[in-house]
């Protein structure tokens, strides 16, 4: 299972964000209780105002090598699990996706 799912447009990305962290990165994957997957970010960013919400896209951004500007949050606002959306060819995002996972396993 993978922590994304292919859109028209692109794909939805599942991230799991921890703020506060001492630095900011991509971790591998994260596998909750219900087997749901996702991809495990830390942010230094507090998690007030939207500011861990930006300071994650910043992260997928800068690791996949994308504009900030072609993701934005679909779901997960005040919560961990969030879902992104990212615009853009989605085989060419999956094969950055998956090498970003196979990279931190």
């Amino acid at each position: 299972m993978q922590p994304y799912r292919n859109e028209a447009s692109g794909l939805r990305l599942f991230v799991r964000v921890t703020p506060k962290s001492s630095g900011d990165g991509v971790d591998g994957l994260y596998r909750a209780s219900d087997g749901a997957v996702s991809l495990k970010l830390r942010v230094r960013a507090q998690p007030e105002k939207g500011k861990a919400n930006k300071a994650a896209i910043a992260v997928i951004a800068k690791a996949l090598g994308i504009a900030k500007s072609s993701i934005s949050l679909a779901t997960g606002d005040k919560d961990r699990n969030k879902t992104l959306l990212i615009e853009g060819e989605a085989s060419e995002l999956t094969t950055a996706i998956d090498a970003l996972i196979d990279a931190h396993k």
